[in-house]
């Protein structure tokens, strides 16, 4: 059975998110996700704790290729809003904007159809790592390029060493939540 209180379900995934050392290069610590994943009760934790956290009056979820999804649908559904996906260049098949962003290793392109979000809808954010803020960064300037208003970001797991937090906040993204921060 999943746990109840928020500091419960926040400990259990917090349980389930291993280290790989020397991952993706020596020298990182890679955060593993899919114990957590694994685990009916962690993964149901992890979902319910990104809903209790969700500020109210939410017209849909954004979530980032390909992690980002299996946090933000199933958050969407339980708020009882849309799902948008952001993915990777080649990826959606109508018109698109599209984002650059440099990584912790290299850069990135993100893309949303045109049409996907309606102005003015109050969009949360949902992604598995905040690291150092690139890939929100640049989901935000999708949801801009849309008219609608990013109300809020939530990750199941920030890594505080890298910034990402500051660096959101020099982009004007102040409502940032962390299920868990590192």
């Amino acid at each position: 059975m999943s746990p109840q209180t928020q500091e419960e379900r926040i400990a259990l995934v917090a349980s389930l998110i291993r280290d790989v050392p020397d991952f993706p290069k020596p020298g990182v610590v890679y955060k593993d996700i899919t114990p957590l994943l694994a685990n009916h009760d962690g993964y149901q934790a992890a979902i319910d704790a990104l809903v209790e956290a969700a500020p109210h009056g939410i017209d849909v979820v954004v979530g980032m290729e390909a992690r980002g999804f299996v946090f933000a649908a199933p958050v969407a559904l339980a708020l009882g809003v849309g799902f948008v996906p952001v993915r990777k260049p080649g990826k959606l098949p109508m018109n698109v904007f599209s984002e650059s962003f440099a990584l912790e290793y290299g850069s990135d392109t993100l893309n949303v159809h045109q049409d996907a979000i309606l102005p003015h809808a109050r969009v949360l954010v949902i992604d598995d790592v905040l690291a150092t803020g690139g890939t929100v960064g640049a989901t935000s300037r999708l949801i801009k390029h849309l008219g609608a208003d990013l109300v809020h970001v939530s990750v199941v797991m920030e890594l505080g060493f890298l910034g990402g937090r500051a660096n959101l906040a020099g982009m004007g993204i102040s409502s940032v939540g962390a299920l868990i921060t590192i």
